[in-house]
């Protein structure tokens, strides 16, 4: 059996919350009001061409041009994206410090736009510990996609079931243990820890 040496993770989900309420919450005072535009005009669906390498401008101009009553609401949308990742989630930073402390090498696997990403990554100095970090929409391609995996395991030097991959989502987790990865389903720091600890990467 493979030593597992490596750790990567996700990043929305299970290292940084995500929800575009976290925004729209604040522009939008009526609860009802907020639930439609969330999963009518600026979803998680839409959101996702960005992560798959749409550019911006393309899908606000089109989202505004479908939805011109609320173009004020869709333009926050690319300005403001920071603001719908309220902070870490709980415990995971801490993991990875302890990660890297011990010399566990790190990278990060993420569906991310790549417009996005260029804003938000220099704003958190976990991504530090990261020898490197694939980006959805900078590469153009997304979880599960096993392409995604192939490109990892060679631009990161890795060899198959070498690493453990960390991931909210179900389907991506399935893909990468097809794809050369040993992985965990997130769900929480705490499970995650006992995970690393029996695989004597954290004490």
């Amino acid at each position: 059996m493979t030593k597992i040496t490596t750790v990567v993770f996700d990043v929305g989900k299970v290292l940084f919350e995500w929800d575009l309420r976290y925004l729209f919450a604040k522009l939008i005072a009526d609860k009802d009001m907020l639930e439609y535009f969330v999963t009518h005009v600026v979803t998680p669906e839409w959101h996702f061409q960005h992560d798959a390498g749409r550019a911006l401008t393309d899908m606000v101009a089109e989202r505004i041009a479908e939805f011109p009553e609320y173009a004020a609401l869709i333009a926050a949308y690319p300005t403001r994206f920071n603001e719908t990742i309220p902070g870490p989630v709980s415990g995971s930073l801490e993991i990875v410090q302890e990660l890297a402390q011990r010399g566990v090498p790190l990278f990060a696997i993420t569906n991310f736009g790549a417009e996005f990403w260029d804003c938000f990554h220099p704003t958190q100095p976990i991504f530090d510990h990261f020898q490197d970090i694939i980006v959805s929409g900078v590469e153009k391609l997304v979880k599960p996609d096993p392409a995604i995996y192939a490109l990892a395991l060679k631009r990161f030097g890795l060899k198959p079931d070498e690493a453990i991959f960390i991931d909210d989502n179900h389907d991506n987790v399935v893909s990468a243990r097809a794809n050369g990865f040993v992985a965990h389903h997130f769900t929480d720091a705490a499970s995650l820890r006992r995970d690393l600890v029996t695989l004597d990467l954290l004490l």
